[in-house]
């Protein structure tokens, strides 16, 4: 059960729930971390606590998503956004086009993004076409071998729509923006060039970037840009090039334990599974009331869209949902409707209460 009667099941696509063990130890840490006398965001990040828990940090993420020797983990400032134009102006030079998958509203921004920086963004594959309610068919892909890398969003939050595999693109880096979905299940990172992650999904607070880059990638020339730019230069500073999310990066590092007390990620990703296959279940079988617009096989596990039968239901939906201490379950403005985001720190529990809300929804608003 609920630790606190004032804690609300919080379903928030992001800035999202964080573990209340690890809520709960930066409260007992607030005023006195470490035995310092002060908190973690009034020291210096070049002191040797911070240095210590910073590599810590590190440490942890590699054991949990047991990351190659010959990658990078930067934690960097900022959100992923930020990174829809970075990312070009790293891993491509002037004459260089890349390919880009758009299977939703995220990938479709890291493309307009990326068009300042390249000779040519090749969209390879597109889901627009269904709305963005499935993905687009494998043998559809345009890619080109010569580009300079192949960008996916593997979960789209918004539309609902997630990759359950990993996808062969030959010998070019494969770049993908997982802020939605990292860490919820055994990832193997060695199919990857570059792994990035706003942090207030699965990771912590906003205002943290977690990146694992391939060594090599960080030798490519780019553009011209300055250094707080420049990826290699974060590397060989140790994500220190200037003063980091002192704040961020410690409950990173807090929830990275917490994962690790769960059973890491491989537990996770059992409980992630029942978590959305609980929801999917009682919306598939609410005879038609709710309704999942997303293919089934293209169904994310971190967010799941739904509506009512009837729309004129839903302000009064939200209204006894929130009065039920279920919050953030409105959907994005640009697709309407309701929205559950079961990210790791939303328990089995809160799912089982915003079903049993669901189905005593429909038995009094038939």
């Amino acid at each position: 059960m609920q630790s606190h009667v004032s804690r609300v099941w919080n379903f928030s696509a992001g800035p999202a729930a964080l573990p209340l063990a690890v809520l709960e130890r930066a409260q007992r840490e607030m005023l006195d971390w470490n035995g310092s006398g002060a908190s973690v965001m009034e020291q210096s990040h070049r002191g040797k606590r911070f240095i210590e828990m910073a590599a810590q940090a590190e440490a942890d993420l590699r054991s949990l998503l047991a990351i190659p020797a010959d990658y990078t983990v930067l934690f960097l400032q900022g959100g992923a956004t930020q990174h829809f134009a970075q990312i070009p102006m790293n891993l491509a030079g002037a004459g260089d086009s890349a390919d880009y998958i758009v299977s939703g509203h995220w990938s479709a921004k890291a493309v307009s993004e990326a068009a300042s920086y390249l000779r040519r963004v090749n969209v390879a594959a597109s889901g627009e076409a269904d709305h963005y309610l499935k993905l687009p068919a494998r043998e559809s892909w345009q890619l080109d071998p010569q580009a300079a890398y192949v960008h996916y969003t593997p979960n789209e939050t918004i539309h609902g729509v997630e990759f359950h595999d990993i996808p062969d693109v030959g010998a070019v880096p494969l770049v993908a923006d997982m802020s939605s979905n990292i860490l919820s299940e055994p990832l193997d990172v060695s199919r990857f060039g570059l792994i990035y992650a706003g942090a207030q999904k699965n990771i912590g607070p906003s205002g943290l970037v977690v990146m694992i880059i391939r060594r090599d990638l960080l030798q490519r020339a780019g553009r011209p840009m300055a250094r707080i730019f420049r990826y290699a230069e974060h590397a060989a500073n140790d994500s220190m090039l200037n003063t980091p999310n002192t704040w961020g990066w410690y409950l990173a590092g807090l929830t990275f334990q917490w994962l690790q007390q769960q059973g890491g990620v491989a537990v996770i990703g059992e409980r992630n599974r029942a978590k959305a296959e609980l929801l999917y279940q009682v919306i598939d079988g609410s005879g038609g009331y709710y309704r999942s617009p997303v293919e089934p096989s293209a169904r994310s596990r971190m967010n799941v869209p739904f509506t009512l039968h009837d729309a004129a239901l839903d302000t009064t939906f939200l209204k006894e949902s929130e009065a039920a201490g279920l919050i953030a379950l409105k959907g994005h403005k640009a697709v309407g409707g309701m929205r559950a985001s079961l990210y790791n720190a939303v328990s089995l529990e809160a799912v089982q209460v915003l079903t049993a809300f669901m189905q005593d929804f429909a038995r009094r608003h038939g």
